[in-house]
């Protein structure tokens, strides 16, 4: 495959979280009213869908080392696209939650495999290169993911809005079916052994350099997650905006995330890996502090939320690509295994949050504000020391 067919297939393998996750948001209040259901129950079709997400990759990786990608690729795009008209069709919160958990369980063989396949063909920091030139097309697919569903909720109904994702689940599959050829390079046959499986786990979890980049990735998802569970409750309910504005707010969002992974390409090329992410840790930290502090003081309107959380957005376009990356250059032939276990522990990390914030959610912006800020000072904490020492090993 060439780089750009690589990169347009990676785009659409990664871009399916956020499209799952983003295209349906602006319909969450209107989805809770529909089906008589508490915040906190809405908000478990998105915890629940994440950490179904997070397990299934232990799964989906050493499938995948020992079947290869493009098999496990096809199974997953396939149950996804099934799951999702599944979902749309639900006639209660209860089965609505039942189908996104099919989602999630789908969802993990598709972004595993799009990590992996980076290792597959590239090294470390033209990996890193291809896999921001990916998220640059999720940022894309994320930018229209809001306000379509936006548009879908507030001119159709919630169900119009899951079933777009049944489309977007259909043509991934059949691009995959015509353009994607294998990258494993190699099977690994002993790769499903119960030995092999424990030997594996234990190899990649006691790595400094996976464990550091993993946490970099996953403090940097659990920020955003925080945004995602909480905003649309905060802008459509607290702050009166319509299921079209904050589409359109989630776009500008978005935009400033793209920025980000172009800014990567750029500083990765000039300074390095470890001071890109460090660099990329100010604009984290930056962003949540502004964003806490202002909470703290009173300030609650929509530019004391939206600018802070842009500049949040920046460091998250960087750390990213970084840190997924990074976390599995280790691994040759558990290249799988690896991009899975990284998987699980941002979705496992996402899914504690999601249940914090539905405990602690009580109306206000505070709730998001305090666990912004407390992701992003654990983003700056790991960039500026672990990525540090150990970064340089996978550079």
């Amino acid at each position: 495959m060439s780089q750009a067919t690589v990169v347009f297939i990676l785009a659409l393998l990664m871009g399916i979280q956020p499209v799952t996750t983003d295209l349906y948001l602006p319909a969450l209040p209107a989805l809770a009213e529909g089906f008589g259901a508490s915040m906190a129950q809405a908000q478990y079709t998105l915890s629940a869908l994440l950490l179904a997400f997070g397990v299934s990759q232990l799964i989906w990786g050493p499938l995948s080392d020992r079947f290869g990608r493009k098999p496990i690729l096809l199974a997953g795009l396939s149950l996804y696209t099934l799951a999702a008209v599944g979902a749309a069709w639900a006639d209660s919160i209860q089965l609505l939650i039942t189908w996104r958990i099919l989602q999630g369980l789908s969802m993990g063989a598709v972004v595993m495999c799009g990590r992996a396949l980076v290792r597959d063909l590239y090294s470390p920091l033209d990996g890193a290169r291809v896999m921001s030139k990916g998220l640059t097309g999720l940022g894309v697919l994320a930018c229209l993911s809001a306000p379509l569903g936006g548009f879908l909720s507030g001119h159709f109904s919630v169900r119009a809005t899951l079933l777009a994702l049944a489309v977007f689940g259909a043509l991934s599959l059949l691009v995959v079916t015509l353009r994607f050829e294998e990258s494993l390079p190699q099977k690994n046959l002993s790769a499903l052994e119960p030995t092999s499986l424990v030997r594996n786990w234990w190899m990649i979890l006691k790595n400094p350099v996976f464990l550091t980049y993993s946490a970099l990735s996953s403090f940097s998802y659990c920020v955003l997650f925080v945004f995602l569970a909480s905003s649309s409750f905060v802008f459509i309910k607290i702050f009166g905006f319509s299921s079209a504005m904050y589409g359109l707010l989630m776009f500008g969002m978005s935009a400033n995330y793209i920025l980000g992974t172009v800014l990567c390409r750029w500083l990765l090329t000039r300074i390095g890996i470890t001071r890109t992410v460090a660099l990329a840790g100010g604009f984290s930290l930056l962003g949540g502090t502004l964003l806490g502090v202002l909470a703290l003081a009173g300030v609650h309107s929509f530019w004391a939320v939206m600018l802070p959380f842009y500049v949040v957005a920046i460091g998250h376009g960087i750390h990213q690509p970084c840190g997924q990356t990074g976390a599995i250059v280790p691994f040759g032939k558990a290249a799988g295994t690896a991009s899975a276990v990284n998987g699980f522990l941002m979705m496992l990390l996402a899914f504690v949050t999601g249940a914090w914030l539905s405990k602690n959610y009580d109306g206000s912006v505070m709730p998001m504000a305090m666990g912004v800020w407390f992701w992003t000072a654990c983003i700056a904490a790991t960039a500026w020391t672990a990525v540090q020492k150990y970064g340089r090993q996978s550079a």
